[in-house]
């Protein structure tokens, strides 16, 4: 377990809120770590990041950046070179790590490539949306902006009338739009910190659709831990996410989602970098789970701020 003293006095910066469709979230995961660090003695400058951000980088005035920003210009890179250009080191993963895992195009592409299973898919993108057509693997399947976070552009598709909406909401959010096979069954989800993979939740939504809704609403999801599943189901749930963060070179904390269908094969959605930390997310439940406080989860995070990631 990471030495709390050796933050005290430690000048952290915690940036958040920014200007994604998760705004919200972002504040609230930011409040959390702040009240955290401060409590772990550092001295700490919260920056809500709307406008101006490289000024906001080159002057923030502090020893390292908490990274609490949840989707576009958070999650994909763009804040991880900000800071790098800043030579202001930071919590979390690099700028090229947070490029591929924002996409889940290119973050499935990069763990199907360390032998992670993942669901058939097939993208459309720009002009080609006019004309898309449902792919061969047929419904129901999944429409998903390529670049968005907490299900925000999201549909499950169950048949051909729903198609053209769907592609028209994800659009919204992505010119470039991810289809895959709906896969039935049950969903997970698995949180590695600095290379220690945590245990395993089950996300029980009370709608059957783990949406925006049911994911930040209390008493909308129900959150099973320990997962009860067969052992050997989770042992491979584990080996692909450290497969997957380290195909994707993800560093500090993250959370990696799967679907288990009714044989038990395990199959990998998305991985986010940054993941939340609100009263009702997963990382801090499974590091609960797993003997480490909200506040030594956050010393364990902000362990492994640095530059050249």
């Amino acid at each position: 377990m990471t030495d709390r003293s050796r933050f005290a006095g430690m000048k952290v910066g915690v940036f958040l809120g920014g200007i994604s469709a998760e705004r919200e979230v972002s504040l609230r995961t930011g409040a959390a770590a702040a009240g955290a660090l401060r409590r772990l003695g550092c001295e700490v400058r919260e920056v809500d990041l709307r406008e101006d951000w490289l000024g906001a980088v080159r002057d923030a005035g502090v020893d390292a950046a908490f990274l609490a920003l949840h989707g576009r210009f958070g999650e994909d890179g763009c804040i991880q070179a900000a800071c790098e250009l800043a030579r202001l080191p930071y919590t979390g993963s690099g700028v090229a790590a947070s490029a591929i895992a924002m996409s889940k195009l290119l973050g499935k592409r990069m763990a199907a490539s360390a032998g992670v299973p993942c669901a058939p898919d097939a993208v459309f993108e720009g002009e080609a949306l006019s004309a898309a057509r449902p792919p061969a693997f047929g419904f129901p399947l999944v429409v998903k902006p390529d670049r968005e976070g907490s299900t925000v552009g999201v549909t499950i598709v169950r048949e051909p009338a729903q198609w053209e909406p769907a592609l028209a909401e994800a659009a919204r959010h992505d010119r470039r739009v991810l289809v895959e096979a709906y896969i039935p069954g049950r969903e997970i989800t698995v949180a590695i910190l600095n290379g220690r993979v945590l245990p395993a939740i089950e996300i029980v939504p009370q709608s059957g659709f783990y949406d925006y809704q049911s994911k930040y609403t209390s008493g909308k999801t129900e959150y099973v831990i320990p997962v009860p599943m067969e052992r050997d189901i989770l042992l491979r749930a584990e080996r692909y996410t450290r497969d997957a963060a380290r195909a994707i070179g993800i560093r500090g904390a993250a959370r990696l989602d799967y679907r288990v269908d009714a044989a038990g094969n395990v199959f990998f959605l998305e991985a986010n970098t940054i993941p939340g930390m609100t009263e009702t997310s997963l990382l801090p439940k499974a590091a609960k789970f797993d003997g480490l406080s909200f506040d030594d989860l956050v010393a364990e995070i902000l362990s492994d701020a640095g530059l050249g990631k």
